[in-house]
């Protein structure tokens, strides 16, 4: 459940805009990388300090500043300071608990993101969220930790290949966006093809493990839905704001991006619908199978009945039974006994109850 409610805050009651880390992988060491282009020109380098960036604001080139880590609340606070950023956004970069949104603040517009990620080990889907902070000539951009989705624009970058550097920062923050909603159709791919090898071992021979597959894939699906589900309503936002800061050349673009999230969030929507059926197609299984189980077990029992009542009318031990005193008494009553059986078994095949 850990991952469905996050810590986002170390101090409950405390002041708005307090800045107060919550990352949970605080032995990460803080990576900070900077991209500056422009059509004509590239250059890229690992910074040290955040104040290497700080000369990159008043550029007239495009400028990407990637802050991998959030366990250095100071590298926050001077970053906010230089580029302008509002306290309350300052705090939500550092709580990585938020919701995605996009918050527009005039000089800058302010978007939360969930990249995902499968953890081949613990064998679930993981979520870190993105801070993509998008101000008059610059993108900065906030990661939990090292390793994202953005490889592929980085090499864009480098090659300049596309019209990434042909076009503006704003242009820059909806490949971030697009890269990351273009990721969770990858996640989904998995997913699905987890369900069709449940769905085949369903048919097959359900067990109490393929219950337990069934409920962690269901649980899947919830997290997956409430990290996109308000994805939706953030890229809607960046297509009919009247922010200056997106050109119109950009939204037909984020109209492309919207269209993605619709088709992500139907298709968990159906995966929903197809893993409650699963549940429903297990419980059925097994409710079939101990009805087979049952219907043996009463066959049997109904062949023994009319034997057992013979043996018991045999075995009051009477003194005077005709049948006690006759020397081929026993073995009648054994052929008896069996023609009744057998009479029983093709009585129940005629009928096709076994």
């Amino acid at each position: 459940m850990s991952r469905f409610i996050k810590k986002t805050s170390k101090n409950p009651g405390s002041p708005p805009g307090t800045l107060t880390t919550v990352s949970l992988k605080k032995e990460q060491p803080v990576k900070m990388n900077v991209i500056d282009f422009t059509a004509d020109k590239f250059e890229e380098k690992n910074i040290e300090n955040i104040e290497e960036s700080f000369a990159l604001k008043d550029t007239s080139s495009v400028s990407w500043i990637n802050i991998d880590g959030l366990n250095d609340v100071e590298i926050i606070e001077k970053a906010g300071k230089h580029f302008g950023l509002h306290p309350l956004t300052q705090e939500d970069i550092l709580h990585t608990g938020q919701r995605p949104k996009l918050e527009d603040f005039d000089n800058y517009l302010y978007i939360v993101l969930k990249m995902l990620s499968f953890d081949k080990e613990q064998k679930e889907i993981l979520a870190e969220q993105v801070s993509i902070v998008l101000g008059a000539n610059y993108v900065l951009s906030f990661q939990e930790a090292v390793g994202d989705v953005f490889t592929p624009i980085r090499e864009r970058i480098r090659n300049n290949k596309g019209r990434i550097r042909k076009m503006g920062n704003d242009y820059l923050a909806y490949a971030l966006i697009d890269t990351v909603v273009d990721n969770y159709f990858i996640i989904l791919e998995g997913i699905g093809e987890k369900i069709e090898a449940l769905e085949e071992e369903l048919l097959k021979n359900p067990t109490l493990k393929t219950l337990h597959a069934i409920h962690n894939l269901k649980r899947e699906l919830l997290f997956l839905r409430k990290s996109v589900w308000p994805l939706r309503e953030l890229v809607n936002g960046l297509q009919r704001g009247e922010s200056r800061l997106i050109q119109a050349t950009t939204n037909v673009y984020l109209r492309d991006v919207y269209d993605h999230t619709i088709q992500v969030i139907d298709t968990i929507e159906t995966f929903r619908d197809v893993i409650s059926g699963m549940l429903d197609m297990y419980l059925s299984s097994v409710s079939n199978k101990m009805n087979e189980v049952m219907k043996v077990l009463t066959i049997f029992a109904a062949i023994f009945i009319p034997l057992t009542f013979m043996a018991g009318i045999y075995g009051m031990n009477f003194k005077y039974m005709p049948e006690l005193e006759w020397k081929w008494g026993y073995y009648t009553l054994l052929l008896v006994m069996l023609s009744i059986g057998t009479a029983m078994v093709f009585y129940f095949r005629k009928k096709k109850w076994f």
